[in-house]
């Protein structure tokens, strides 16, 4: 579960994809009022999306949660779902707007996208401000640390009992929480901007290791051989995401999750998460009543 920029992963490739994908917003939506989309004659969300052909959805840009191609249209495991769904739905395709974690609610909320697919993980602060759909991934947490992990560091706990140790976290991201529940002082923590700003402290030794979601992890790893990835955090909580609404969009969130509940039962569903690295089978009977119960 775990914000990014709570581990937004830029690579050379993803920041002119970043910059494709902004332009490409801009574009696409140049008819659509800056304070919100353009208003159906009801104010529903489902015949506004029906009506403009798309979707607006808060990203950030972190395989494989997310990414931006090089077109500047959008993928990930996330927006992936997020489209099949929509379209079941009778909306024709998303749009994807690359902000931080900790502008996702915000923004939603002040209506400058329609929905967030982030891998925004769900935990009670979160869920006490928007509606999630039920949860499309299931997610562990890992560490990023120096090759051979010199300071042994494989377990939130090992970073409660040593003063010393300093962690890379992104701020607003699900792993600022987890510090934050374990009662890590924030002079235990460096922030950083996004996923590879997380791997250079560690390579920089400004920090010991960097918290982040293991796949997000391994993504990074594919094409930087100069650190290691723990295995997964025994001691983390059990995270996970979906696409998150406004409360005020009650009636799509409901027709959401139906189509989504549809849509998992067929072969294309396993083939997005397994395409990008997920197992279907762990999604399978958690719910989002259970993972808004996560503290952080």
């Amino acid at each position: 579960m775990i914000e990014l920029s709570r581990r937004s992963v830029l690579r050379s490739a993803g920041v002119a994809a970043l910059g494709a994908s902004l332009a490409g917003w801009a574009s696409g939506c140049s008819s659509v009022p800056s304070g919100g989309p353009a208003a159906s004659p009801n104010g529903n969300l489902l015949d506004t999306a029906k009506s403009q052909g798309f979707l607006r959805v808060a990203i950030a840009n972190e395989p494989p949660y997310t990414q931006v191609n090089t077109d500047g249209t959008v993928s990930g495991c996330e927006p992936d779902v997020l489209r099949a769904v929509c379209q079941r739905m009778g909306i024709k395709d998303i749009q994807g707007v690359v902000t931080p974690y900790a502008s996702m609610i915000p923004g939603l909320n002040a209506n400058r996208w329609d929905v967030i697919a982030a891998g925004l993980f769900m935990k009670q602060p979160r869920c006490g401000q928007v509606d999630y759909s039920e949860p499309v991934i299931v997610s562990t947490e890992s560490f990023a640390t120096p090759k051979g992990n010199p300071k042994g560091i494989t377990s939130i706990a090992a970073v409660t009992s040593n003063s010393g140790l300093k962690i890379a976290v992104l701020p607003g991201g699900f792993e600022e929480g987890i510090l934050k529940t374990a009662k890590v002082p924030d002079s235990q923590q460096v922030k950083v901007s996004d996923g590879r700003s997380g791997i250079e402290a560690v390579k920089a030794n400004r920090a010991d290791a960097f918290l982040l979601p293991t796949l997000s992890l391994r993504a990074l790893a594919k094409d930087d051989a100069g650190f290691e990835v723990t295995a997964p955090l025994k001691d983390a909580p059990r995270t996970g995401s979906g696409a998150a609404f406004r409360k005020t969009d009650a009636s799509f969130h409901d027709a959401y999750n139906k189509e989504l509940a549809a849509f998992k039962q067929t072969s294309q569903f396993a083939d997005i998460l397994n395409k990008w690295g997920f197992d279907p089978t762990v999604v399978q009977g958690v719910t989002a009543q259970e993972l808004c119960q996560t503290a952080g």
